[in-house]
């Protein structure tokens, strides 16, 4: 991957930040994924809500100077998002509508990664 297929979304949870490497067409629904989940996590009612971090910025460059910090890929963010939210004991709108925009991305970013993997065959 060159760094022009890639750009960055930093998420903050309390005083942690996450670095999560992206397709760059496809980082900006993470992080309007992101800001619409913490619109509506407050409205479900399961036990055991997920604690998310919160989207505070994105990038085209990035250069990790702290030796603890490492990159997530974004397919890997993505899976264990829609994991956590489909664990959750709870049927009703907005858990429904949120996981179905969570796979929506998943499967997007699936096919950009099979893609990805046959062009540099």
């Amino acid at each position: 991957m060159t760094t022009t297929d890639m750009r960055y979304v930093i998420l903050q949870h309390q005083d942690q930040l996450q670095y999560v490497e992206m397709p760059a067409e496809y980082a900006y629904q993470l992080s309007a994924l992101n800001l619409r989940l913490h619109k509506e996590i407050s409205k479900l009612t399961a036990d055991h809500v997920p604690s998310l971090p919160r989207a505070v910025a994105e990038c085209d460059h990035l250069e990790l100077l702290n030796p603890e910090a490492s990159l997530l890929n974004g397919l890997k963010y993505i899976n264990d998002l829609e994991q956590s939210f489909a664990a959750l004991q709870e049927d009703q709108y907005p858990l429904i509508s949120l996981l179905t925009e969570i796979r929506a991305l998943q499967a997007q970013l699936e096919q950009w990664y099979e893609e990805y993997e046959e062009a540099q065959l």
